[in-house]
């Protein structure tokens, strides 16, 4: 009996070391795993942050490098001189330009004097006898505060009497900026540079005039 136990035990000895000698690789190899993923997390962290610090310090360092000078750059910069043309005169001391208004055309020549306006030849009381025409005719000169400081000449044709007047208006106020340039500002902001493009509508076929129908008969 003792014999046949003794042969069992051994056999049941050897079969419990093959089962632990089977089972074992696999134990091994859940362990390793576990270990090699266990080191590899951190590592892999490890890198993604170093690799994220990498590619964004030094791209918000080159940013605030560039934005530093560019305030410099700002605050450095000065306003720039205005640079005015020359003046436009003539050998005789005379500044030209054209002014029109509806249908009329002036041409006015202006140069340093007392304040006289010749209209055709004639004195400016005696062309336009109406105040508020002569008042319509000397608007830039009061304007540009120069009044009293420039003889005019004008001639003028074609529109009536308001017409001719704005027309050598305009004219006064291109020559004022050709004979001093540093008035353009304050002429072009009270509107006197500007060709005021409102004219008769022209008489259409078929009606009394432009928009005038003719008298409706029923019969």
């Amino acid at each position: 009996m003792s014999e046949k136990i003794t042969l069992e035990n051994l056999d049941k000895a050897i079969n419990k070391a093959t089962d632990t000698a089977d089972a074992t690789p696999a134990d091994d190899k859940q362990a390793t795993d576990k270990d090699i993923k266990a080191d590899a997390k951190p590592d892999a962290k490890a890198d993604i942050k170093t690799d994220a610090k990498a590619d964004i310090t030094p791209d918000a360092k080159t940013d605030t490098d560039n934005m530093q000078p560019m305030s410099a750059d700002i605050e450095a910069e000065e306003p720039q001189p205005i640079i005015l043309p020359d003046p436009q005169i003539d050998t005789l001391g005379r500044a030209y330009a054209t002014g029109k208004r509806k249908n009329a055309t002036a041409r006015v020549w202006i140069k340093r004097g007392s304040g006289k306006i010749t209209v055709n030849g004639r004195d400016e009381k005696i062309f336009f006898a109406r105040p508020v025409l002569r008042m319509i005719l000397r608007q830039s000169l009061v304007a540009a505060d120069r009044g009293d400081s420039y003889d005019i000449i004008a001639n003028v044709k074609g529109g009536g009497l308001s017409g001719q007047a704005g027309a050598i208006r305009h004219g006064i106020s291109k020559a004022l900026t050709y004979y001093e340039p540093e008035l353009r500002s304050v002429l072009k902001a009270g509107g006197f540079l500007t060709r005021d493009s409102r004219i008769v509508e022209r008489k259409k076929y078929g009606r009394a005039k432009a928009r005038r129908s003719f008298q409706f008969s029923k019969r």
